[in-house]
């Protein structure tokens, strides 16, 4: 169920939902690259190299227990889709605790801070659109992985 909500989420806002797809589904893909900084990491599962455009990216974000986050904007809609753990979500100085299954919705004029509540790392799903933050986000991770035959 969770995952056919989050297939949902990509095409309606990616606005692609009902236009033909430029995308091979021949390709397969476990993600394109991971970026870390430490125990914080990003794997990229989606961008414009494996899905043929740049409507929409899509990562997996492991932030250590006890992060404690700086406050940043994204040039695009962010939505974090908690998967484990507990974090606080600052948007805009206002706090909001999200625990597995829950959203956070950030929009590009806002300003965001991630933090980890206690010990147990988070794991969340976190969707851009339109696409062009993981090229931005990239400078502020000193490893990048590349992964061999993400397509």
């Amino acid at each position: 169920m969770k995952m056919v909500w989050l297939i949902a989420l990509m095409g309606a806002a990616s606005g692609v939902l009902g236009q033909a797809a430029t995308v091979d589904y021949s390709k397969s893909s476990t993600g394109t690259r991971e970026f870390s900084s430490g125990a914080l990491a990003i794997k990229i599962l989606v961008e414009a190299q494996n899905l043929g455009s740049s409507e929409v990216e899509v990562g997996e974000i492991t932030l250590p227990g006890n992060y404690a986050g700086g406050p940043h904007r994204h040039g695009a809609i962010e939505i974090f889709y908690v998967l484990e753990g507990t974090m606080e979500h600052v948007v805009n100085d206002v706090a909001h605790r999200l625990t597995a299954g829950m959203v956070g919705i950030v929009r590009p004029e806002d300003r965001v801070t991630h933090n980890v509540i206690g010990d147990t790392p988070v794991k969340a799903v976190v969707v851009w659109a339109p696409g062009g933050e993981v090229d931005r986000i990239r400078g502020a991770f000193p490893n990048e992985r590349v992964f061999d035959g993400c397509l």
